[in-house]
């Protein structure tokens, strides 16, 4: 039995703007294993990626939602789920990162289609940047659905998307650029007009807990969360953490080769806010 069929889920225009959250990739150690649980979990289906052959590309029907890279351990980065953001000049962002105390982990490393960054902010959240060789060469964002929101929870809102800010030009004025609005201690970033991510304060950077440290959390909306949750375990996935928000539930579960990931019955991550 599959998990919830998420092509029920909302639906959303592709986002072209720069600096906009334009992907999502899990770094993994074993492509097969991790094809077969999302295929189970989330009822997507994978074809070959142009990245060789240790890349594939998840589908919901035929609209690509996620890659699923098994690089993990030639690279020596964490097991994870990691968003991307599009950016016009891949060497000119990571200095921006270095520049303010982040780090930068491998490239700018180019890649068939474009050019690469994995990087980390300065309180240790990883994140991609994505450098896209021509018009049509980019991680094609999904047409039809919304593939994936993110929260970052941080030890501080208002620094991070500071440093987020000056690393990817949000609030700059320029022509399709992601704007921000505070929202007491949570920021939310909207791209086109749309709202894509939230911030939120209250991170340890020392917490043992990877749940309570600075990350990225990559949030998959789904028609069924129940049944998602069940297929999850009966899969070899364990669900860690569930909470209530407002708009309905968060679920965090840990796939079988340890990546942490989100799935939710929430309609918009603007309705996603702690209760």
């Amino acid at each position: 039995m599959t998990g919830s069929d998420p092509r029920t889920a909302p639906s959303a225009a592709p986002l072209t703007g720069p600096a906009a959250p334009c992907w999502v990739n899990l770094m993994t150690r074993d492509l097969g294993a991790a094809q077969r649980f999302y295929a189970e979990v989330l009822g997507w289906s994978f074809r070959p990626g142009r990245l060789g052959a240790e890349f594939s590309v998840a589908r919901r029907g035929e609209v690509p939602v996620a890659g699923v890279v098994a690089v993990s351990s030639a690279y020596q980065v964490a097991v994870a789920w990691m968003p991307y953001f599009a950016v016009a000049d891949a060497d000119v962002a990571a200095a921006r990162v270095r520049e303010r105390s982040g780090t930068v982990a491998v490239g700018p490393l180019t890649i068939a289609t474009g050019r690469g960054v994995l990087a980390s902010d300065r309180d240790g959240a990883a994140f991609g940047l994505w450098e896209r060789a021509e018009a049509a060469a980019s991680p094609p964002a999904p047409a039809d659905h919304a593939h994936a929101w993110l929260r970052l929870r941080t030890r501080n809102a208002f620094d991070a998307a500071i440093f987020y800010g000056e690393v990817l030009d949000w609030a700059s004025g320029r022509p399709g650029c992601c704007d921000v609005a505070y929202e007491g201690e949570e920021v939310i970033v909207r791209c086109e007009g749309r709202p894509l991510a939230r911030i939120s304060s209250g991170a340890v950077e020392s917490a043992v807990d990877p749940l309570v440290r600075p990350h990225w959390q990559v949030q998959f909306p789904v028609a069924d969360l129940a049944e998602t949750v069940t297929a999850a375990g009966r899969h070899g996935g364990a669900l860690v953490e569930e909470r209530t928000v407002l708009g309905g539930t968060e679920v965090t579960l840990r796939d079988p080769d340890g990546a942490l990931f989100t799935v939710t019955d929430v309609r918009t991550p603007v309705g996603s806010g702690s209760v």
